[in-house]
């Protein structure tokens, strides 16, 4: 008996996304992305900040090696003002600068400075120089403040303690005293800060976060953020404008208590009686 097979043709449809469907998906895509990517950004901030306040320290321990094998002299901290004694705000005769150059506009001249520089034998590395979040094309973003062997001028002329030249002068605790600060700028001679002013002289940095890494004189480091909104949109407005606005007055009570902060910082008190 011959057995008739019937096959019965099975016909299948694809599914796909509608277009709708795809919009959806695009639009929670979207969504995510807005939410994560702030988290993501300031993850990646903070990896930054940590890295930059690592080389602020690395280069105030530095700065405490050269010291030590100078009979306590500690370095020529005016960026580009090697063997420089003018009789006045430079009184540099006979000391290499701790960058011996100025050269913002060629990196590799730049680079060539660090390298000739005082410090570069106890760091020989061009990383430690630089921010990670520094602009490109920039070999340095680091500086020494005026009080330390830097910048000597009139406000503080004679006056003991203030700018100083070896380590044993330096009033009243080490631990007050910042040495490096994270300018973030390729800047020449060193960070400026008034002592019997209530203004700004240089900007006050604001790359991470709203704030700057700063080392001290007995080798600890610290992240600084600042707590007016005054001293931050002054920062900001700089540093979008790549100038420094001298002379600026604080807005605010916080403002000014920024301002203190730094003054302090660097000169180790105040040479005028604040209205805070």
């Amino acid at each position: 008996m011959h057995r008739t097979h019937i096959s019965q043709g099975r016909s299948t449809r694809r599914k796909a996304f509608t277009l709708i469907e795809l919009l959806v998906v695009i639009a929670i895509i979207a969504i995510l992305m807005a939410i994560l990517m702030p988290a993501l950004n300031r993850a990646r901030e903070q990896g930054r900040r940590a890295a930059c306040l690592s080389n602020v320290k690395q280069l105030v321990l530095a700065w405490n090696m050269y010291a030590d094998e100078n009979d306590d002299k500690i370095v020529n901290g005016a960026t580009g003002f090697s063997d420089v004694d003018n009789g006045g705000w430079a009184t540099h005769s006979n000391e290499l600068s701790w960058i011996d150059g100025y050269n913002p506009d060629n990196i590799e001249l730049a680079k060539e400075d660090m390298r000739r520089g005082a410090l570069w034998p106890y760091i020989k590395s061009e990383a430690i120089f630089r921010c990670p979040t520094g602009k490109r094309g920039e070999a340095f973003t680091y500086s020494i403040m005026f009080s330390m062997n830097a910048v000597r001028h009139n406000e503080v002329k004679g006056i003991p303690g203030l700018h100083v030249k070896r380590r044993s002068e330096i009033k009243p605790n080490p631990a007050t005293r910042i040495v490096f600060i994270d300018e973030g700028v390729m800047s020449s001679d060193a960070y400026a800060v008034h002592y019997t002013q209530e203004v700004w002289f240089d900007s006050p940095p604001v790359r991470h976060g709203d704030g700057t890494n700063v080392s001290f004189a007995d080798g600890h480091a610290e992240y600084w953020k600042w707590r007016g909104i005054d001293t931050i949109k002054h920062g900001r407005d700089d540093n979008a404008d790549q100038v420094t606005s001298a002379g600026r007055a604080p807005e605010s009570e916080a403002g000014f208590r920024d301002l203190y902060r730094v003054q302090k910082g660097c000169w180790g008190k105040l040479g005028y009686t604040p209205r805070y």
